[in-house]
């Protein structure tokens, strides 16, 4: 497993960075908590967006500097301090905040979650550009469409783009998003998984937001077929085993 996710001769930019090993080195909370963070861009305009830029908001810009890359924008999956930054368990991560003091570019977040954002990052007002599922948002000439995905928080959204789907915490490869955490729903999460992510083929690559499996990412295909939250026929049978 590498630092880079992609192929220099593509114009399409894409790096899977682990927090604790490519970026926030020595940070005993990122190597614990195993959080992706994610850049997504176009090379010939040299324009890049991160994906849950928490611990190492400086560690991130580097990466993008080493890549000739530029960076314009935020996508938050969810609001959580692990993803976002903010205060977790006592323990203050850099997220948003610190990174707008360093480079000023619009956070795009799900409508529904944009107070919960602002609540745990004290970002809010027009740095927070609020999406609605099927919104676009465009880097260079590469497009990302954003899926509302309910379910572990209110505003939790994918990201889809190049037959990639950048899940956050709503589907790892094993597993998927916590439901008892404040706005988790399972019923929602339940329809998110399977009719709201029902559009994604099956050739696409899963990237989620932790390393919960052995490896950082499985096709949709894979993951549908191995991953037991797909086990339950119908919305009852999945709230007897997540609700």
């Amino acid at each position: 497993m590498g630092v880079a996710q992609h192929d220099d001769s593509s114009r399409f930019y894409f790096r899977q960075l682990l927090a604790g090993r490519d970026i926030a080195v020595g940070d005993p909370l990122a190597r614990q908590m195993v959080n992706f963070v994610y850049l997504i861009g176009d090379r010939q305009s040299g324009e890049a967006v991160v994906v849950d830029p928490a611990y190492d908001p400086r560690g991130i810009l580097e990466v993008l500097a080493a890549d000739e890359m530029r960076l314009t924008g935020v996508l938050a999956t969810h609001y959580h301090p692990d993803h976002v930054g903010g205060n977790m368990m006592g323990y203050q991560i850099a997220g948003i905040s610190e990174l707008l003091e360093q480079i000023d570019v619009p956070v795009h977040v799900q409508d529904d979650e944009a107070e919960y954002v602002t609540h745990v990052t004290d970002v809010g007002g027009p740095a927070l550009v609020r999406h609605h599922s099927g919104d676009e948002v465009r880097v260079g000439d590469v497009a990302i469409e954003l899926i509302h995905t309910p379910g572990h928080t209110p505003g939790s959204q994918c990201f889809f783009v190049d037959n990639r789907l950048v899940a956050g915490d709503t589907l790892f490869l094993q597993g998927c998003g916590r439901t008892d955490l404040p706005g988790g729903d399972p019923a929602a999460l339940y329809t998110s998984l399977t009719q709201r992510l029902a559009k994604v083929p099956d050739s696409a690559v899963l990237f989620p937001g932790h390393l919960y499996s052995p490896e950082p990412s499985a096709t949709m295909g894979e993951t549908r077929e191995q991953n037991y939250v797909f086990a339950p026929r119908n919305e009852a049978e999945w709230l007897s085993m997540f609700g």
